[in-house]
């Protein structure tokens, strides 16, 4: 036997490389390109009501690294867009903001970002192992979709007390009753959510009524150009410009305050405490929330939505961690994904990981740009457009449970959700679920 040409052989994996390198950027530009610029642009605004409040929140009680967070969360976003090609966000943790807002001294930064690191690592070790795959697998639909209908329903619920109440973000209370008028009254989020809801309605139905009359087939047409028409509108954007504009209206004082130049950069400084105090009260109750609505609600739902871009819960699991296992040592909030803001941002039109590529790039120039001064410009933002925008993307997370047909599945859909929004977690909401759909064919074992 000849032996093989080491200079044909090296050609042959310089060929290679260079193949797999091509194919790499085809892939990220592909996942990347704008399916309709302002459709992606509104999309972006589909979150925004689930991350400003709270990072807005630990700011204001923890003194949080907005700079910090804006760069990393910006560049996460950009990332996530290249890897995945769909508006999937990158969102705060919930329960890690929740246990800091409400503890009070006890749980600051270090304590904070401790609790990110423990959640990120576990959640990289399940991924990592293949295992998180396996619990995607096991876990039914029905008790997923009754994780979705909770969240949802807890965010659509959430939004409505911003609408009518005044906030307090940094101590995680509602005040008294929102005025009716005013810059950030009651008949400004109303008219905000009937401006939304003439231009995006109730989103795009999957099949339209075929017509062979003629008068029917013009009406139809002139119907579709009109559809077509008010989808160009970016009625999000539209929205969140004017809550900015009101911003300044409602504090003109606020641009002395704005410094340019990004924040300083510092590594959290642990103790053993921190590390304790985090992993007890912060990562343990997170844990269930991002296993379940960060990985595997979120590729249930990215598989409804976009049926030829499936990805696996290891993949979303690993890229969870490593976030956190980088951010977090730097001050940056703890982050994961969310079915509630890949929801949103599909309601107001992102269909690319553009959507979130253009979020992240407006995220990372004003965290270079403006800093931690930013904060004083979101704290004077309309708390009510904010509710409006959360609405809508909780609604949309909730709709997802509209695909299940059968009574059984409906049954353990509700009490999925009825323990999680008592309970105000996933994890008692998953346990009874699991319970119920497991006795649910048991009995059809036993008595067929």
């Amino acid at each position: 036997m000849e032996s093989q040409n080491p200079q044909t052989s090296e050609n042959l994996d310089s060929n290679s490389t260079s193949l797999s390198r091509h194919n790499l950027v085809h892939k990220v530009k592909s996942n990347l390109v704008f399916r309709s610029k302002w459709a992606e642009l509104n999309g972006a605004m589909g979150d925004l009501g689930t991350y400003i409040p709270i990072v807005l929140a630990l700011t204001l009680a923890k003194d949080l690294n907005l700079g910090t967070t804006l760069i990393f969360t910006g560049v996460y976003n950009m990332l996530t867009g290249a890897i995945y090609g769909i508006p999937l966000p990158v969102q705060p943790m919930k329960s890690i903001a929740a246990v800091a807002i409400s503890d009070g001294p006890d749980f600051n930064i270090p304590e904070i970002m401790a609790a990110g690191i423990c959640t990120g690592a576990i959640l990289l070790v399940l991924g990592a192992t293949g295992f998180m795959q396996l619990v995607y697998k096991l876990i039914p639909l029905s008790v997923v979709r009754g994780i979705q209908l909770s969240q949802g329903l807890a965010f659509a619920m959430t939004a409505v007390k911003y609408i009518r109440k005044v906030q307090d973000f940094s101590k995680s209370k509602s005040k008294e009753n929102r005025h009716w008028v005013g810059l950030d009254g009651l008949i400004l989020a109303i008219v905000c959510a009937c401006f939304i809801i003439v231009i995006n309605g109730a989103g795009k139905e999957r099949n339209e009524r075929e017509t062979s009359n003629v008068d029917d087939e013009e009406r139809n047409m002139r119907s579709t150009r009109i559809k077509k028409t008010m989808a160009n509108i970016p009625s999000a954007f539209i929205v969140f410009l004017l809550g900015v504009v009101l911003a300044f209206i409602r504090k003109p004082a606020v641009v002395k305050d704005i410094k340019f130049g990004p924040s300083s950069m510092e590594v959290v400084q642990f103790t053993s405490h921190a590390w304790k105090q985090g992993f007890i009260k912060g990562t343990i109750p997170q844990l269930p929330l991002s296993i379940m609505n960060s990985v595997i609600a979120v590729c249930k739902l990215s598989s409804d939505l976009f049926p030829g871009k499936e990805f696996s819960a290891t993949s979303v699991s690993i890229t969870v961690g490593l976030m956190n296992l980088v951010g977090c040592w730097f001050g940056a909030i703890p982050c994961c994904h969310g079915a509630g803001g890949l929801a949103g941002q599909y309601k107001f039109g992102g269909r690319s990981g553009g959507c979130v590529a253009i979020l992240g790039g407006a995220e990372l120039v004003l965290g270079l740009v403006l800093g931690t001064s930013l904060v004083r410009i979101l704290d004077w933002f309309p708390v009510g457009i904010l509710g409006v925008l959360l609405l809508f993307a909780g609604i949309e997370l909730a709709m997802t449970c509209r695909d299940t047909n059968s009574k059984g599945e409906c049954f353990v859909m509700l009490i999925c959700t009825a323990v999680s929004l008592v309970g105000s977690s996933a994890a008692p909401g998953f346990v009874c679920g699991m319970v119920v759909h497991l006795l649910l064919k048991l009995r059809l074992h036993l008595f067929n």
